[in-house]
């Protein structure tokens, strides 16, 4: 078997590129999210710790070493997306004008709303016993996690997180753009559910309209409590199968109420972390 040299080069070059636009974007988002809550404003935001206790040294070089990992799985999904392009089976389009701007924020919201779907339920059924040792184990070593842990997968986790892209290709019309918009907006409610801090305003889970959005209390709660909130944008389908943990909006409400000195809410985060 020949193997072109050209080929294998251009190969490595997409793949090395591709790997380090993962991990910008990683620390861009994570890193400055650790570092605005963790070092810089951790005083004047301590009130809103949704678990009293700070993460470990070694819980944060474990999730990083696992992001890290996590985004060559990554990149493997990438590669076949490239692949099935070349042999003209995906969606993808690269001129605005062929389906026009309506069309591309349409794109952009079915492509959420198909990976929130693929999310709870692949998510749920990682959590079955037989499954969970080898696919899920590892980022539930975060108890308390932080915006670091927001990709410290499994390998098997992370393929079955990065395949949900080639496979909504293979259906959806996708400009670059709309999926660059969707990275965006994932990394951000991946590092939010992470944050470790509630930082959305008081009656956010009350309102008709943004109930529907998930908080970072919300996937806080999930870590704690393991079985409940597995949504990953919106509270649709915890809230349709009845998977919300019963104390979620209190929990919330508690976090994002100003309720005496930072002491007394500490104490009572303690409390409830025990």
């Amino acid at each position: 078997m020949n193997i072109d040299p050209v080929a294998v080069k251009k190969i490595t070059q997409i793949l090395t590129a591709e790997y380090i636009a993962h991990f910008i974007r990683y620390l861009l988002f994570a890193g400055a999210a650790y570092f605005v809550f963790y070092v810089w404003f951790r005083p004047r935001v301590i009130g809103r710790k949704i678990q009293a206790a700070f993460p470990k040294s070694a819980d944060l070089r474990r999730e990083i070493s696992y992001s890290l990992l996590s985004f060559l799985v990554f990149c493997g999904a990438g590669l076949l997306t490239l692949t099935w392009q070349r042999l003209g089976w995906t969606q993808l389009y690269f001129k605005i004008d062929r389906y026009g701007w309506p069309y591309l924020w349409f794109s952009l919201a079915a492509l959420i709303f198909l990976h929130d779907t693929w999310f709870y339920w692949t998510h749920r059924l990682m959590h079955w016993k037989p499954l969970f040792p080898m696919f899920h184990r590892v980022h539930h070593l975060s108890h308390n996690p932080t915006p670091w842990a927001s990709f410290s997968f499994q390998p098997l986790e992370a393929a079955v997180q990065a395949i949900i892209f080639p496979l909504a290709v293979l259906i959806l019309p996708v400009h670059p753009l709309a999926a660059l918009l969707w990275l965006v907006y994932m990394t951000a409610m991946n590092v939010l559910g992470h944050l470790g801090f509630e930082i959305l305003p008081a009656g956010f889970v009350k309102n008709r309209f943004w109930r529907w959005h998930n908080t970072s209390v919300h996937h806080n709660m999930h870590h704690r409590y393991v079985h409940c909130n597995y949504g990953l944008y919106f509270n649709l389908w915890d809230r349709l199968m009845g998977t919300n943990h019963p104390r979620y909006e209190e929990e919330f409400d508690r976090l994002a109420t100003p309720s005496g000195s930072v002491e007394t809410r500490m104490a009572s985060s303690a409390e409830r972390a025990g």
